[in-house]
Protein backbone atom coordinates (compact mmCIF):
# COMPACT_ATOMS: atom_id res chain seq x y z
CA UNK A 1 0.00 0.00 0.00
CA UNK A 2 1.53 3.22 -0.90
CA UNK A 3 0.79 6.12 1.77
CA UNK A 4 1.10 10.21 1.84
CA UNK A 5 4.06 10.02 4.29
CA UNK A 6 6.28 7.86 6.10
CA UNK A 7 5.54 9.73 9.50
CA UNK A 8 2.59 11.89 11.38
CA UNK A 9 3.05 13.42 14.90
CA UNK A 10 -0.32 14.02 16.26
CA UNK A 11 0.46 17.71 18.04
CA UNK A 12 3.02 19.78 17.16
CA UNK A 13 4.13 21.09 20.64
CA UNK A 14 6.95 20.06 22.78
CA UNK A 15 6.92 16.36 22.22
CA UNK A 16 5.68 17.03 18.67
CA UNK A 17 7.45 19.55 17.80
CA UNK A 18 10.78 17.29 18.67
CA UNK A 19 9.44 14.37 17.14
CA UNK A 20 8.79 16.26 13.78
CA UNK A 21 12.64 17.37 13.46
CA UNK A 22 13.73 14.04 14.32
CA UNK A 23 11.78 11.98 12.08
CA UNK A 24 12.46 14.91 9.48
CA UNK A 25 16.28 15.03 10.11
CA UNK A 26 16.33 10.61 9.43
CA UNK A 27 14.99 11.43 5.98
CA UNK A 28 11.25 10.64 6.70
CA UNK A 29 8.66 11.91 4.89
CA UNK A 30 6.61 13.84 8.00
CA UNK A 31 3.53 15.49 8.48
CA UNK A 32 2.81 17.08 11.66
CA UNK A 33 -0.94 18.05 12.04
CA UNK A 34 -1.57 20.76 15.36
CA UNK A 35 -5.26 22.26 16.40
CA UNK A 36 -3.70 25.65 16.85
CA UNK A 37 -1.09 27.59 15.26
CA UNK A 38 2.76 26.69 16.47
CA UNK A 39 3.72 27.66 19.68
CA UNK A 40 0.40 28.84 20.64
CA UNK A 41 -1.00 29.50 24.47
CA UNK A 42 -3.66 27.41 24.65
CA UNK A 43 -2.04 24.25 26.20
CA UNK A 44 0.75 23.47 28.32
CA UNK A 45 3.77 24.52 26.38
CA UNK A 46 3.76 28.18 26.58
CA UNK A 47 4.18 31.39 29.49
CA UNK A 48 8.24 32.11 27.97
CA UNK A 49 10.00 30.02 30.46
CA UNK A 50 10.48 26.69 31.77
CA UNK A 51 12.97 24.66 34.17
CA UNK A 52 15.58 22.22 33.25
CA UNK A 53 17.84 20.49 35.95
CA UNK A 54 19.38 17.33 36.63
CA UNK A 55 19.02 16.56 39.95
CA UNK A 56 15.67 15.03 39.40
CA UNK A 57 13.30 15.08 42.93
CA UNK A 58 10.77 12.94 41.26
CA UNK A 59 12.50 9.82 39.84
CA UNK A 60 16.10 9.15 39.76
CA UNK A 61 15.73 7.21 36.70
CA UNK A 62 15.08 10.37 34.63
CA UNK A 63 18.80 11.67 35.42
CA UNK A 64 20.14 10.24 32.32
CA UNK A 65 17.12 10.96 29.85
CA UNK A 66 18.19 14.76 31.28
CA UNK A 67 21.49 14.42 30.86
CA UNK A 68 20.82 13.18 26.82
CA UNK A 69 18.30 16.36 26.43
CA UNK A 70 20.77 18.97 27.70
CA UNK A 71 23.28 17.57 24.73
CA UNK A 72 20.22 17.89 22.34
CA UNK A 73 18.69 21.32 23.56
CA UNK A 74 22.76 22.75 22.80
CA UNK A 75 22.62 20.33 19.58
CA UNK A 76 19.54 22.28 18.25
CA UNK A 77 21.16 25.52 19.15
CA UNK A 78 23.59 24.97 17.07
CA UNK A 79 21.75 23.94 13.95
CA UNK A 80 19.25 26.68 14.29
CA UNK A 81 21.68 29.66 15.62
CA UNK A 82 19.76 31.15 18.16
CA UNK A 83 19.72 31.09 22.55
CA UNK A 84 16.98 28.56 23.65
CA UNK A 85 18.48 28.31 27.02
CA UNK A 86 20.25 30.16 29.83
CA UNK A 87 22.31 29.05 32.83
CA UNK A 88 21.05 30.52 35.88
CA UNK A 89 20.83 28.34 38.77
CA UNK A 90 18.53 26.31 40.38
CA UNK A 91 17.50 26.92 44.32
CA UNK A 92 15.23 24.05 45.89
CA UNK A 93 14.12 25.21 49.69
CA UNK A 94 11.85 22.47 51.46
CA UNK A 95 11.86 20.98 55.23
CA UNK A 96 14.75 18.28 55.00
CA UNK A 97 12.29 15.58 55.31
CA UNK A 98 10.04 16.49 52.50
CA UNK A 99 9.86 15.22 48.96
CA UNK A 100 11.54 18.00 47.22
CA UNK A 101 14.99 18.10 48.98
CA UNK A 102 15.82 14.00 49.62
CA UNK A 103 14.43 13.90 46.26
CA UNK A 104 17.45 15.97 44.90
CA UNK A 105 19.95 14.96 46.74
CA UNK A 106 18.92 10.92 46.60
CA UNK A 107 19.59 11.51 42.21
CA UNK A 108 22.84 13.61 42.94
CA UNK A 109 24.30 10.81 45.22
CA UNK A 110 23.22 8.00 42.54
CA UNK A 111 24.57 9.86 39.42
CA UNK A 112 27.40 11.95 40.84
CA UNK A 113 25.86 15.51 40.69
CA UNK A 114 27.49 18.50 42.22
CA UNK A 115 24.61 19.61 44.47
CA UNK A 116 25.31 22.28 47.14
CA UNK A 117 23.22 22.30 50.46
CA UNK A 118 22.52 25.85 52.32
CA UNK A 119 20.59 26.50 55.55
CA UNK A 120 18.22 28.42 56.58
CA UNK A 121 20.78 31.79 57.37
CA UNK A 122 23.06 30.40 54.46
CA UNK A 123 20.53 30.87 52.15
CA UNK A 124 19.72 34.40 53.17
CA UNK A 125 22.97 35.02 52.99
CA UNK A 126 23.88 34.05 49.72
CA UNK A 127 20.24 34.69 48.08
CA UNK A 128 18.58 38.25 49.97
CA UNK A 129 15.79 37.83 48.15
CA UNK A 130 14.38 34.88 49.69
CA UNK A 131 13.66 34.12 52.82
CA UNK A 132 13.45 30.49 53.92
CA UNK A 133 11.26 29.51 57.07
CA UNK A 134 13.45 28.39 60.18
CA UNK A 135 14.59 24.83 59.65
CA UNK A 136 14.23 24.35 55.98
CA UNK A 137 17.27 23.51 53.76
CA UNK A 138 17.90 24.68 50.09
CA UNK A 139 19.47 22.60 47.46
CA UNK A 140 21.30 24.74 44.69
CA UNK A 141 22.33 23.11 41.17
CA UNK A 142 24.35 25.44 39.44
CA UNK A 143 24.32 23.99 35.84
CA UNK A 144 20.20 24.06 36.05
CA UNK A 145 18.49 27.22 34.06
CA UNK A 146 15.68 28.09 31.81
CA UNK A 147 14.40 26.93 28.77
CA UNK A 148 12.87 30.10 26.40
CA UNK A 149 9.25 27.38 25.53
CA UNK A 150 8.10 29.31 22.69
CA UNK A 151 11.86 29.70 21.03
CA UNK A 152 12.23 26.01 21.69
CA UNK A 153 9.05 25.00 19.70
CA UNK A 154 9.41 27.17 17.05
CA UNK A 155 12.84 26.39 16.60
CA UNK A 156 12.27 22.61 16.27
CA UNK A 157 9.60 23.45 13.57
CA UNK A 158 11.53 25.69 11.73
CA UNK A 159 14.54 23.32 11.16
CA UNK A 160 12.27 20.20 10.93
CA UNK A 161 10.52 22.13 7.91
CA UNK A 162 14.35 22.67 6.25
CA UNK A 163 14.46 19.24 6.42
CA UNK A 164 11.69 18.86 4.62
CA UNK A 165 8.69 18.13 7.07
CA UNK A 166 5.21 19.83 6.48
CA UNK A 167 3.08 21.58 9.09
CA UNK A 168 -0.63 21.69 8.88
CA UNK A 169 -1.23 24.45 11.43
CA UNK A 170 -4.89 25.03 13.00
CA UNK A 171 -6.35 21.35 12.34
CA UNK A 172 -7.89 19.16 14.05
CA UNK A 173 -7.66 15.57 14.18
CA UNK A 174 -10.85 14.02 14.46
CA UNK A 175 -9.83 10.69 14.24
CA UNK A 176 -7.15 7.95 13.52
CA UNK A 177 -7.84 4.03 12.70
CA UNK A 178 -4.77 1.66 12.21
CA UNK A 179 -3.96 -1.17 10.19
CA UNK A 180 -1.20 -3.92 9.49
CA UNK A 181 -0.64 -1.60 6.59
CA UNK A 182 -0.54 1.50 8.11
CA UNK A 183 -2.35 3.99 9.91
CA UNK A 184 -5.32 6.79 8.26
CA UNK A 185 -6.31 9.93 9.79
CA UNK A 186 -8.70 12.01 9.73
CA UNK A 187 -8.58 15.47 9.85
CA UNK A 188 -10.16 19.01 9.76
CA UNK A 189 -8.25 19.84 6.34
CA UNK A 190 -8.35 16.37 5.10
CA UNK A 191 -7.40 12.64 5.34
CA UNK A 192 -4.02 11.22 5.22
CA UNK A 193 -2.43 8.14 5.60
CA UNK A 194 0.91 7.12 7.05
CA UNK A 195 3.07 3.97 7.79
CA UNK A 196 3.40 5.29 11.27
CA UNK A 197 1.60 7.61 13.41
CA UNK A 198 3.16 9.21 16.76
CA UNK A 199 0.95 10.81 19.27
CA UNK A 200 2.01 13.82 21.22
CA UNK A 201 -1.53 15.44 22.19
CA UNK A 202 -0.74 17.02 25.53
CA UNK A 203 -4.25 17.60 26.84
CA UNK A 204 -5.91 15.99 24.22
CA UNK A 205 -4.20 12.93 24.82
CA UNK A 206 -6.97 11.43 25.99
CA UNK A 207 -9.13 11.72 23.60
CA UNK A 208 -6.67 10.79 20.79
CA UNK A 209 -5.99 8.10 22.95
CA UNK A 210 -9.68 6.88 24.13
CA UNK A 211 -9.36 3.07 23.26
CA UNK A 212 -6.41 2.54 25.96
CA UNK A 213 -8.64 4.60 28.53
CA UNK A 214 -5.77 5.89 30.13
CA UNK A 215 -6.06 7.25 33.57
CA UNK A 216 -5.43 11.09 32.71
CA UNK A 217 -6.62 13.82 34.47
CA UNK A 218 -6.03 17.47 33.11
CA UNK A 219 -5.21 20.30 35.22
CA UNK A 220 -5.50 24.29 34.88
CA UNK A 221 -2.43 26.07 36.91
CA UNK A 222 -2.15 29.66 36.63
CA UNK A 223 1.43 31.55 35.55
CA UNK A 224 1.99 35.44 37.28
CA UNK A 225 4.14 37.69 36.38
CA UNK A 226 5.27 40.73 38.84
CA UNK A 227 7.16 43.54 38.73
CA UNK A 228 10.51 43.06 40.09
CA UNK A 229 10.93 46.20 42.52
CA UNK A 230 14.74 45.17 43.68
CA UNK A 231 18.02 44.30 41.92
CA UNK A 232 17.77 40.93 43.71
CA UNK A 233 15.16 39.39 41.60
CA UNK A 234 16.82 39.65 38.48
CA UNK A 235 20.26 37.42 37.00
CA UNK A 236 22.18 40.58 37.19
CA UNK A 237 21.28 40.30 41.04
CA UNK A 238 22.63 36.35 41.10
CA UNK A 239 18.87 35.51 41.27
CA UNK A 240 18.49 31.62 40.58
CA UNK A 241 15.34 29.64 38.93
CA UNK A 242 13.69 28.83 42.70
CA UNK A 243 11.12 25.72 44.10
CA UNK A 244 9.75 26.02 47.32
CA UNK A 245 8.23 23.13 48.80
CA UNK A 246 5.87 24.82 51.87
CA UNK A 247 3.04 23.89 53.99
CA UNK A 248 0.46 25.43 51.60
CA UNK A 249 1.95 23.29 48.42
CA UNK A 250 4.90 23.82 45.83
CA UNK A 251 5.74 26.97 44.29
CA UNK A 252 8.68 28.03 41.65
CA UNK A 253 9.65 30.92 39.72
CA UNK A 254 12.04 32.68 37.72
CA UNK A 255 13.91 35.82 37.66
CA UNK A 256 12.75 39.03 36.02
CA UNK A 257 13.69 37.95 31.99
CA UNK A 258 14.23 39.40 28.87
CA UNK A 259 12.11 42.69 30.08
CA UNK A 260 9.52 40.79 31.77
CA UNK A 261 8.72 40.54 35.72
CA UNK A 262 9.54 37.57 37.67
CA UNK A 263 7.50 34.46 36.70
CA UNK A 264 5.95 32.61 39.74
CA UNK A 265 3.15 29.96 40.00
CA UNK A 266 1.63 27.65 42.29
CA UNK A 267 2.83 23.61 40.70
CA UNK A 268 0.97 21.65 43.51
CA UNK A 269 -2.93 21.69 43.05
CA UNK A 270 -5.01 22.70 40.37
CA UNK A 271 -8.68 22.94 38.99
CA UNK A 272 -9.89 19.58 37.16
CA UNK A 273 -10.31 20.60 33.69
CA UNK A 274 -13.71 18.56 31.41
CA UNK A 275 -12.77 20.10 28.20
CA UNK A 276 -9.26 21.45 27.13
CA UNK A 277 -10.54 24.11 24.27
CA UNK A 278 -12.76 25.46 26.97
CA UNK A 279 -11.11 26.54 30.09
CA UNK A 280 -11.68 29.80 31.95
CA UNK A 281 -8.38 32.00 31.46
CA UNK A 282 -9.33 34.78 33.53
CA UNK A 283 -7.71 34.99 37.08
CA UNK A 284 -8.96 33.16 40.20
CA UNK A 285 -8.69 35.62 43.08
CA UNK A 286 -8.07 32.64 45.15
CA UNK A 287 -5.29 31.47 42.93
CA UNK A 288 -3.53 35.11 42.87
CA UNK A 289 -4.12 35.19 46.64
CA UNK A 290 -2.31 32.25 46.97
CA UNK A 291 0.84 33.35 45.29
CA UNK A 292 0.38 36.42 46.67
CA UNK A 293 0.77 34.58 50.44
CA UNK A 294 3.97 32.92 49.19
CA UNK A 295 5.71 36.20 47.72
CA UNK A 296 5.04 37.53 51.13
CA UNK A 297 6.21 34.77 53.08
CA UNK A 298 9.73 33.46 50.83
CA UNK A 299 10.23 36.69 48.27
CA UNK A 300 9.40 39.24 50.91
CA UNK A 301 11.28 41.97 48.59
CA UNK A 302 8.41 41.39 45.69
CA UNK A 303 5.75 44.18 45.54
CA UNK A 304 2.64 43.05 44.41
CA UNK A 305 2.70 44.75 41.16
CA UNK A 306 1.09 42.36 38.44
CA UNK A 307 2.11 42.66 34.78
CA UNK A 308 0.53 39.91 33.27
CA UNK A 309 -1.13 35.82 33.86
CA UNK A 310 -1.45 32.76 31.73
CA UNK A 311 -3.42 29.78 32.13
CA UNK A 312 -1.29 26.10 31.94
CA UNK A 313 -2.60 22.65 31.37
CA UNK A 314 -1.22 19.80 33.12
CA UNK A 315 -2.12 16.29 32.19
CA UNK A 316 -1.19 14.12 34.78
CA UNK A 317 -0.60 10.44 35.08
CA UNK A 318 -2.34 8.97 38.25
CA UNK A 319 1.38 8.30 39.78
CA UNK A 320 3.11 11.80 37.76
CA UNK A 321 5.31 10.34 35.77
CA UNK A 322 5.34 10.34 31.92
CA UNK A 323 3.55 6.97 30.01
CA UNK A 324 5.56 6.89 26.84
CA UNK A 325 5.25 3.44 25.12
CA UNK A 326 4.04 1.92 21.47
CA UNK A 327 -0.06 1.32 21.34
CA UNK A 328 -0.53 -2.36 22.43
CA UNK A 329 -3.33 -3.06 19.97
CA UNK A 330 -1.66 -1.04 17.29
CA UNK A 331 2.58 -1.11 16.56
CA UNK A 332 2.63 1.16 14.19
CA UNK A 333 1.24 3.76 16.77
CA UNK A 334 3.69 5.37 19.44
CA UNK A 335 2.48 8.09 21.97
CA UNK A 336 3.89 10.67 24.65
CA UNK A 337 1.24 11.33 27.48
CA UNK A 338 0.69 12.32 30.88
CA UNK A 339 3.78 14.69 31.00
CA UNK A 340 2.29 15.64 34.59
CA UNK A 341 3.39 19.35 34.64
CA UNK A 342 7.09 18.81 34.53
CA UNK A 343 8.00 17.24 31.22
CA UNK A 344 9.14 20.24 28.72
CA UNK A 345 12.63 20.06 29.91
CA UNK A 346 12.91 16.43 28.08
CA UNK A 347 10.81 17.02 25.05
CA UNK A 348 14.73 16.37 22.69
CA UNK A 349 14.40 12.84 24.10
CA UNK A 350 10.97 11.96 24.36
CA UNK A 351 10.35 13.28 20.62
CA UNK A 352 13.55 11.49 19.65
CA UNK A 353 12.75 8.46 21.18
CA UNK A 354 9.70 8.50 19.68
CA UNK A 355 10.62 8.55 16.64
CA UNK A 356 13.36 5.19 17.05
CA UNK A 357 10.35 3.25 17.92
CA UNK A 358 8.37 4.54 15.44
CA UNK A 359 11.10 4.22 12.68
CA UNK A 360 14.23 1.31 14.23
CA UNK A 361 11.61 -0.34 15.93
CA UNK A 362 12.80 0.28 19.07
CA UNK A 363 15.59 2.19 21.49
CA UNK A 364 18.38 1.64 24.01
CA UNK A 365 16.87 4.82 26.17
CA UNK A 366 16.28 4.20 29.88
CA UNK A 367 12.17 4.22 29.04
CA UNK A 368 11.14 1.26 31.33
CA UNK A 369 10.00 3.06 34.12
CA UNK A 370 7.66 5.26 31.83
CA UNK A 371 5.94 2.23 29.77
CA UNK A 372 2.38 2.07 29.66
CA UNK A 373 2.37 -1.92 31.37
CA UNK A 374 2.49 -0.45 35.03
CA UNK A 375 -1.13 0.79 34.94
Amino acid sequence: MRHDYDVIVAGVGGVGSAALYYAARAGKKVLGIERHAIGHDLGSSHGHTRAIRLAYFEHVDYVPLLHESYALWEELERECGESLYRELGLLEIGPPDGEVVPGVLASAHEHGLDIETLDDGEISRRFPGFRAAPGQVGVLEHRAGVLFVERCIHAYVNTARKHGAEVLENTELLHWQASSDGVRVATSGGEFTSEHLIIAGGAWAGTLLGELGLPLKVLRQSMFWYTAESKVYTPEGSCPVFLFETPRGVFYGFPALEGRGLKVAEHSGGIPVKDPAKIDREIRTQDQRNIEQFLASYLPGMGHRLEGHAACLYTMSPDGHFILDRHPSHPRVVFAAGLSGHGFKMVPVLGRTLVKLTCAGGTNAPIDFLSLRRF
